[in-house]
């Protein structure tokens, strides 16, 4: 099973619940790549990594003209309900299966880090992109600035051994992100962070955002739901209110990158 198929398969196991719970929170980091694509009327948007359409619906909302692709499956059903006329495809943002130069944006937040070669699969973003088309990638910023940091180390040291890769935040580092733009054949155009609150009403909610995303899940089948459970629950104490309610700010990053 490849990269691709094994993330799918990760990701669309709590589908619903991602779609839901966890994917409003990136609605500023959403705004703001949006804003700087210049995305409105007519503007032809690849979503790339487009989870439950999220971001397709804000595209759609300004007059885009939407298409979206994501290894789940599942994400993928939920994106074709909520953008109709959008056009949504089960994939590899590494190998896309779309024709060169269709795109006039391709918005990729949250979903570089799981690709298996992060500058082929740049490349394809490139590919498809119109020759004054942007590409636009958005993540977490670096740990000291993300507060759900705290509950992707307390996944992750419930493992008898460190996960493969190089981390979630590894991209976040100086320079690696647009060094790979560069190495893609792409130039920088612009750098920027938007805050993004992740506001949850009790730890149920937490927890149930949490095993929702494909790390958590993947930690699971190695450990178990218990033992991850506990982890994530003492590393959410900081965060709680005396409502029982939680905060957490985290910063993420965006790079506008042109042809």
């Amino acid at each position: 099973m490849g990269s691709a198929e094994i993330q799918g398969d990760l990701w669309g196991r709590k589908a619903r619940d991602w779609a839901e719970l966890q994917e409003p929170h990136h609605l500023p980091l959403w705004e703001v790549m949006l804003e700087k694509g210049y995305v409105g009327a007519g503007t032809r948007i690849l979503d790339a990594g487009c989870g439950g359409g999220g971001a397709s619906i804000l595209a759609a909302e300004r007059g885009a003209i939407v298409s979206g692709i994501d290894a789940a499956a599942p994400l993928v059903e939920i994106a074709r309900g909520r953008v109709p006329n959008g056009d949504f495809r089960v994939g590899d943002i590494q190998d896309l299966p779309f024709e060169d130069q269709v795109f006039d944006v391709v918005l990729a937040a949250n979903s570089l880090q799981y690709s298996q070669d992060r500058v082929a699969t740049l490349r394809e973003m490139k590919r498809v992109s119109a020759d004054d088309g942007r590409v636009i990638v958005g993540l977490f910023s670096t740990p000291d600035k993300v507060d759900w940091s705290k509950v992707i180390e307390a996944v992750g040291s419930t493992l008898p051994s460190p996960p493969n890769g190089r981390g979630p935040f590894e991209l976040a580092q100086p320079n690696v992100l647009e060094g790979l733009i560069q190495q893609a054949g792409m130039g920088v155009l612009g750098i920027g962070e938007v805050e993004c609150p992740f506001d949850f009403p009790d730890f149920d909610t937490v927890w149930r955002v949490s095993v929702s995303g494909g790390p958590t899940q993947a930690a699971i089948e190695a450990v178990g739901e218990e033992r991850i459970e506990l982890a994530v629950r003492d590393a959410m104490k900081p965060f709680q209110a005396a409502d029982g309610s939680f905060h957490m700010m985290n910063v993420f990053r965006y790079v506008v990158a042109t042809l």
